[in-house]
């Protein structure tokens, strides 16, 4: 991991609140897909631009509940968790599903239909990697917010073993000739700490949820002398021992999870996230998560208390959808919506007479998870709503199956509104 000067210099120039990954973020993070789209919606280059709500600036895309520290997960609506319990049919048993509808923070509304039920949500659990770098990097520099953003702008990542491999593209823009590549991640491919972080998260890359998975761990036991040389990586990953290594691995990203007030027997990250980071690191445990555990992962970010102020707010950034919108987020509904989303699956499939296996479309495994905030001004009205669902229908298309929710609950929450 190395420094370089241009990163340097676009933080002494860039604003104070260098915490923007809307489509106008690039000067603040070198996060350089954020360029591409907003080339594109300036009308400068071709492309794929965003929908309405993916092009909210900076400024609109916050956490809104800083001035309700002491919100909890209200008592369960039971009329709102009937209406809820209708979209789900006769395959209601398959699912676990929470909905939070803060539009009128007054008065908020919480459904729920088998919250406690817990599985592994897949690619979701990138926000428990992301929750651990974040909450090394306010151990490290507790209170100390400009040596946090310096560190995340300046440090580049190399990609290395830790990201063998995975299927995943990400998007690889050269800012001065404006050339894009999408492909998957390869071994010396480089970005800076919030690059990775925004591939983790924003296409859900594996092998980069490994390379910050990696480097968190790094954070965790180098401290303030992180980062050290590419050179020095290996030979210390090597010198650990395996239980060693797993030690390191649960104190980054299993204690996060108790120090901000959840349980790790209801959510939890319990490996990396491709072959040979399993290979190098066994974290100890299983991954899971259930839809009130993670409802309750959302609300402390909204209230500012995931870590802290500034990196709730950054998480939420993070996960603000300026790329393509897959599954529940890709309701047509949701279209003018600022969408901040997490989606996870994992399917397999045995023989069955009658049965052809598909994408989503698993007879022994169709795990589909998903996790969203929905911000979208109707009229006069701001609908701020949040939705956590995991799902195991066997045999149906389960990505279809969270966009036709996603439509459906978005048009409930506006009914309860006296919306169209």
């Amino acid at each position: 991991m190395i420094c370089y000067p241009w990163l340097i210099l676009a933080a002494l120039f860039s604003p104070a609140l260098a915490s923007a990954w809307p489509i106008d973020g690039y000067p603040d993070t070198g996060i350089r897909r954020l360029e591409e789209q907003r080339l594109i919606a300036a009308g400068e280059i071709k492309g794929s631009g965003q929908p309405p709500g993916g092009r909210w600036p900076t400024a609109s895309v916050d956490i809104r509940l800083l001035d309700r520290p002491d919100m909890k997960l209200p008592a369960v609506d039971e009329a709102l968790s009937g209406q809820v319990l209708e979209l789900l049919d006769e395959n209601a048993d398959r699912y676990g599903i929470a909905v939070l509808d803060l539009t009128d923070p007054n008065e908020p509304a919480y459904a729920e239909y088998r919250g406690d039920h817990r599985q592994n949500v897949g690619s979701v659990g990138k926000i428990l990697a992301a929750l651990g770098f974040f909450q090394t990097l306010a151990d490290t520099y507790p209170g100390d917010i400009g040596s946090r953003e310096k560190l995340l702008r300046n440090t580049i990542v190399t990609a290395d073993r830790f990201s063998h491999w995975d299927h995943h593209t990400i998007r690889l823009f050269d800012v001065e000739s404006r050339a894009l590549v999408r492909r998957p991640m390869e071994d010396g491919d480089t970005g800076n700490l919030w690059e990775y972080l925004d591939w983790t998260l924003s296409v859900s890359s594996n092998a980069a949820a490994a390379m910050t998975m990696r480097d968190a761990m790094l954070l965790r036991h180098f401290g303030v002398d992180y980062p050290i040389p590419d050179a020095e990586i290996t030979p210390f990953i090597n010198g650990l021992s395996g239980s060693e290594r797993t030690r390191l691995f649960q104190q980054t990203f299993w204690a996060p999870v108790t120090a901000n007030g959840m349980s790790l027997d209801q959510i939890r990250q319990g490996s990396f996230f491709t072959r040979e980071g399993k290979n190098l690191v066994a974290g100890g445990g299983l991954s899971y998560a259930t839809a009130r555990s993670l409802m309750q992962f959302i609300l402390q970010m909204e209230k500012g208390q995931l870590v802290d102020e500034w990196s709730s707010r950054a998480l939420k950034r993070l996960l603000y959808m300026t790329e393509r919108r897959i599954r529940y987020a890709s309701s047509p509904a949701l279209r003018n919506a600022a969408l901040y989303f997490k989606s996870g699956s994992l399917y397999s499939c045995q023989p069955e007479e009658g049965f052809k296996c598909g994408k989503y479309k698993g007879n022994k495994r169709n795990y589909m998870n998903s996790f969203a905030i929905v911000e979208e001004d109707v009229g006069d009205v701001r609908l701020h709503y949040m939705v956590t669902l995991i799902s195991n229908v066997l045999r149906e298309n389960s990505a279809v199956a969270h966009q036709t929710l996603g439509t459906r609950i978005h048009q409930l929450i506006k009914k309860r509104h006296g919306l169209k």
